[in-house]
């Protein structure tokens, strides 16, 4: 398994087009520089009132499926 990590700071109208129809991923630039697409379904859990902030943690398996997007505490 592998582990990435992402600062993100969106404010909610900046969420908005993760809702867009015809919008399915996300291209992000982990901390180490990599750049990974995602799912925007993953992103949608973690849009507030005031967007998305902090720093998130993806893992993927050996086979780059995903495994999980959290929040870091």
């Amino acid at each position: 398994m592998q582990a990435f990590y992402f600062s993100l700071s969106l404010t909610y109208d900046e969420c908005e087009s993760l809702y867009q129809p015809g919008i399915n991923t996300v291209v992000m630039t982990a901390e180490n520089g990599k750049r990974i697409q995602l799912p925007t379904k993953n992103l949608r859990p973690h849009v507030t009132r005031s967007g998305i902030k902090g720093r998130y943690r993806l893992i993927i398996d050996n086979n780059s499926k995903f495994k999980s997007f959290e929040k870091m505490a």
